[in-house]
C-alpha cells in the first residue's frame, strides 16, 4: 500500500536502511542513478559535518511519471551517514509519497524544496543545511562578506530570505521564490543555507564553497574586530566570481570532483548505493 502519511506516529518503527528491499532493477535505470547520487550526497554531508541529526533535507528531481513531477527526499529518522539509494522516498510536488515504503517524511522538509523545484526547472537538486558557521553568518546583518576567495566565488550568486519561523506555512513558498529569483544559492536568515544545481554534484560543490566561505568569515571575525579585516571591493568580487564560474558548470565541476568524492565515500563509508 502506498504510504501518503506526512505526520509522525508515536512508536513508529523506523527500519534500518541497510535492511529494506533493494530497489536496483525494480526502478528505471535513470531513477536508480539519481537515487545513488542523492544517497551519496547525504553521506557526503555527514562526512563534512553538515548535518543537524535528521532535521535538514536534500531533494532531487526525477523524470516525470504519467505527466506528473516526482522527487526524492530522505525518510524521516534516518541519519545522513547511513542513507541508502533504496531508502530514499519518492514524492510528488505536494509531498505525497508515491511508492511502497516503510518510511514517512518530515512535512516541513519539503516546504522549502517544493517551492524551489516548482519555480526552477534548473533545480535538479536542492540542498538545505543547518550548520553553525552558516547560521552564524545568516544572523549577521551584512550577511556574507568578501573576506575570502571562497565567498567571492559564490557571493554574486547568493540571495537572502528573512526568517519566518519553522518552514511549515505553504504561503512562505512564494516569498522564498521571489527572494531567490534566478540565484543558485540562498541564505535563510537566522536559519541556514541552501544551494541548487542541475544535479547533486553541482549543488554539493556550491554548498562546499558557501559553507567554507561562512567558516572563513567567522574565523576571521573571531581573530579581531572588523576594523582589522580586509574586505575586497565589489568589482573584485565580481571578477573572482566570473573567474570561478566554470567550476559550477555541468561537465566540469561534476566530472572533475564528483568521481573523486565517490571514491572517497567507498573507502570511508561504503553502502550508499544499496
Amino acid at each position: 500500500m502506498t504510504n501518503s502519511a506526512m505526520t509522525t506516529e508515536p512508536g513508529f518503527n523506523i527500519p534500518d536502511p541497510s535492511e529494506v528491499e533493494r530497489l536496483e532493477g525494480k526502478v528505471s535505470d535513470t531513477e536508480w542513478s539519481v537515487r545513488c547520487q542523492l544517497a551519496a550526497t547525504y553521506r557526503l554531508c555527514g562526512l563534512y559535518g553538515w548535518t543537524d541529526l535528521v532535521f535538514t533535507h536534500i531533494s532531487a528531481r526525477l523524470p516525470d511519471e504519467d505527466g506528473e513531477e516526482r522527487f526524492l527526499i530522505n525518510p524521516y529518522g534516518i541519519m545522513f551517514d547511513e542513507m541508502t539509494a533504496s531508502s530514499l522516498v519518492k514524492i510528488d510536488l505536494d509531498g505525497n509519497i508515491k511508492q511502497d515504503t516503510p518510511y514517512f517524511i518530515n512535512p516541513a522538509g519539503f516546504t522549502i524544496h517544493s517551492a524551489v523545484h516548482a519555480a526552477r526547472e534548473d533545480a535538479g537538486c536542492v540542498m538545505h543545511v543547518h550548520t553553525p558557521y552558516g547560521i552564524a553568518v545568516s544572523a549577521q546583518k551584512k550577511g556574507l562578506r568578501r573576506y575570502s576567495q571562497f565567498s567571492m566565488q559564490v557571493q554574486s550568486d547568493l540571495a537572502y530570505h528573512d526568517y519566518e519561523g519553522i518552514a511549515l506555512d505553504l504561503p512562505e513558498r512564494e516569498r522564498i521564490v521571489a527572494d531567490m529569483g534566478s540565484k543558485s544559492l540562498l541564505m535563510l536568515r537566522n536559519h541556514g543555507t541552501l544551494t541548487t544545481g542541475p544535479n547533486c554534484a553541482i549543488a554539493f560543490l556550491r554548498m562546499y564553497f558557501l559553507e567554507n566561505a561562512c567558516k572563513a568569515q567567522i574565523l576571521a571575525q573571531a581573530a579581531g574586530g572588523e576594523e582589522h579585516l580586509n574586505e575586497e571591493p565589489e568589482d573584485m568580487g565580481a571578477r573572482v566570481y566570473q573567474q570561478g564560474a566554470a567550476a559550477f558548470m555541468p561537465g566540469l565541476g561534476d566530472n572533475l570532483i564528483w568521481p573523486g568524492l565517490m571514491r572517497k565515500l567507498k573507502k570511508v563509508n561504503p553502502g550508499y548505493d544499496y
